[in-house]
């Protein structure tokens, strides 16, 4: 299984940007469709964006979309999300998960590693 350690939280105001990292190491992450979902208080985890092993397709959050862009970079085993135009209703704890695999599109619960989570706070 690939281990998953997400960087790149914060607080930020209204309308800024942020850029989330997940690292992953002790699998081929070349294999694995990769994703994030996002947690707030009070809310259940919510999917917010997804790529597939070889980035060649994408998935959004209806939320999202138009403002977060997902990317990956096989080389360097690392899954980015790009956050645009950040409102108070994007905080939350935001975690990077995988799947083995090169399925498209998986189901939320298909994902199955996991991250610890970055904290988004974004103020208004």
């Amino acid at each position: 299984q690939v281990q998953l350690v997400e960087s790149g939280g914060g607080l930020v105001q209204a309308g800024g940007s942020l850029r989330l990292s997940c690292a992953a190491s002790g699998g081929t992450f070349s294999m694995y469709t990769m994703g994030w979902f996002r947690q707030a208080p009070g809310k259940e985890r919510e999917f917010v964006a997804a790529i597939s092993w070889g980035g060649g397709s994408t998935s959004y959050a209806d939320s999202v979309k138009g403002r977060f862009t997902i990317s990956r970079t096989n080389v360097k085993n690392t899954v980015y999300l790009q956050m645009n135009s950040l409102k108070p209703e994007d905080t939350a704890v935001y975690y990077c998960a995988g799947h083995y695999g090169r399925s498209w599109p998986l189901g939320p619960r298909e994902y199955d590693n996991w991250g610890q989570g970055t904290q988004v706070t974004v103020s208004s």
